[in-house]
């Protein structure tokens, strides 16, 4: 029994301190501005409608191929 209290102090202790390192780096983080905030989310939207159109592209392209095999 009671080596099952150590193991769980000892578990609790190492989460405490994880937690702790956690919070230490987390200071050590460059957090953007809004302005850099603003320009980086324009930058995935961007990325995501050219992305998606090239996979529509490929895909009809890819469709059309197939229709005209089977045929």
């Amino acid at each position: 029994m009671a080596a099952q209290e150590t193991a769980v102090q000892n578990n609790a202790s190492r989460f405490k301190r994880f937690l702790r390192e956690v919070k230490a780096e987390l200071k050590k983080v460059s957090w953007p501005n809004k302005k850099e905030l603003g320009s980086y989310t324009g930058i995935v939207f961007v990325s995501v409608v050219v992305v998606s159109i090239m996979i529509w592209i490929i895909d009809t392209f890819f469709t059309e191929a197939l229709k005209l095999f089977i045929k």
